[in-house]
Order: structure tokens, then sequence, then C-alpha cells
């Protein structure tokens, strides 16, 4: 929302999500209007080393932790994959060193799909690796909802409009 208050309500939250997904939709017009000039191999390497690398260590080490906390290590792999600062570095090295192509929209394909499809964005280490309701954002969003604990008259007063 704001420097001060980093969480989103539902509509924003919506609203980051569909911004998104028109990038999705840029970078899939692209990629099938160009779609004889796509090399099929790296295309498809390029989409899917970002979760063989990024998501399924982690998700394995959660699926097999009996606590379902995993290492830091995991949120790192997961955030660093599915950066966009990383993927430019790894954009342009490969134009500087392999030529531009068609088969690069498969990072912004999959990157985009994850945020506007799926709705998955950087992990926090403070919530777990799979997404799970965290109780204090539960409260949150009750709250913001007008379901939760209702504020007294003095706390109203203190909150800006």
């Amino acid at each position: 929302m704001d420097m001060v208050n980093r969480f989103e309500s539902r509509a924003t939250y919506r609203l980051i999500r569909l911004e998104y997904l028109v990038a999705l939709g840029v970078s899939l017009y692209f990629f099938i209007a160009h779609i004889d000039d796509v090399r099929w191999v790296p295309a498809v390497a390029l989409f899917l080393y970002i979760d063989l690398v990024g998501y399924l260590p982690g998700a394995i080490a959660y699926r097999f932790s009996g606590t379902k906390r995993v290492a830091r290590t995991y949120y790192v792999l997961y955030n660093t994959m599915h950066s966009f600062v990383t993927h430019s570095v790894v954009v342009l090295l490969w134009i500087w060193l392999i030529g531009p192509e068609w088969a690069l929209l498969a990072i912004p394909i999959h990157l985009c799909g994850d945020r506007a499809l799926f709705g998955n964005f950087l992990k926090p280490f403070s919530v777990t690796f799979e997404p799970t309701a965290h109780p204090a954002f539960v409260r949150l969003q009750a709250e913001l909802d007008g379901t939760g604990p209702r504020q007294s008259v003095a706390d109203r007063r203190a909150v800006p409009s």
C-alpha cells in the first residue's frame, strides 16, 4: 500500500495481479506472434529453471518437514529465482553472449504468470514456505474488513482518515 503500511487490501492485491496479467498478455502476444522464430529448447529451459532452482527444493523440504519450517536458504533461492532483477541480468547476459531471441519471453511469461494467475510474489521469512494464512494477518484482514474487533472511539480518533 505504502512505505509505512506494507500490506495489501483485497482490492489493491487484485489490482496488482491485474497489472501482471496485462504484462503476461503482452508477453504472450509477442511470444505467439513470433512462434515460428522461437527456439523451443531454450524457451522451455528458461521457463522451467526458475522453479527447478527456486521453488522445487523448498517445496520438497516443506513437504517433508514435520514442523513445516524450512531453512531460509529456500526462501532466498525462491526470491532470487523469482526476481525481475535477477532475470534482467540473465536476459542481458543472454543477449550479450548468445543474442536476442524470442525464447527469452519465457521468463516474463513465467514471472508474470506466477503473480497474475497464482498470486505468488516474493516470500518473506516470517510466513510458511507454502501459502498458509498467518494468524496475525487473518486478524488484521478481519479488522480492515470490518469483521474483526471494533475500535474504541478514542482509538478511531487517533487514526487519521
